[in-house]
């Protein structure tokens, strides 16, 4: 299976960087995974409704791009479907029995996802109704892709 991770911004905290490359390693034995980083707009903190709008879709035109018409695309959204890590392991699952050996993960930057990628998506996901940085929302992600895999293998994972 390949597992692409499409998302705005780089990680600049060591500790964020150290914990994907921790679990790109542990999840090189269940699929070939690939992060693909889009360059992030900077948001003025007095930013006009039209220029937040011009943000947003400058970014989504950079994610929109790496899109694959064959996959099947997981937008990670507040406003998505809340799963429990059993419930994702079986729609990963799910997935893999549809015939889809191809899913991207697709993470916005500050603003969110613009509603063509939202559109889009084959499942819109929330890990919460909280807002996490998008940062830290990609090592959680690793992380529950990862646990999934374990889940989903029968395998001891710490709860």
């Amino acid at each position: 299976m390949k597992i692409d991770i499409l998302c705005v911004g780089k990680i600049k905290e060591s500790y964020l960087r150290e914990g994907v490359l921790e679990y790109k390693k542990r999840l090189s034995r269940y699929c070939d995974l690939n992060i693909l980083e889009m360059a992030d707009e900077k948001t003025p903190e007095n930013a006009s409704d039209r220029e937040r709008e011009l943000i947003l879709e400058k970014e989504g035109d950079r994610l929109w791009g790496h899109v694959a018409e064959s996959a099947y695309v997981i937008a990670l959204v507040i406003e998505g479907k809340q799963l429990s890590s059993t419930e994702l392991s079986k729609k990963l699952d799910e997935i893999q029995v549809m015939g889809k050996s191809h899913i991207q993960f697709v993470i916005g930057g500050s603003l969110g996802l613009t509603d063509k990628i939202q559109k889009r998506a084959d499942l819109k996901l929330s890990f919460s109704k909280m807002t996490f940085p998008h940062q830290l929302m990609r090592m959680i992600l690793l992380e529950q892709i990862y646990r999934s895999f374990r889940i989903s293998r029968n395998e001891p994972y710490h709860k």
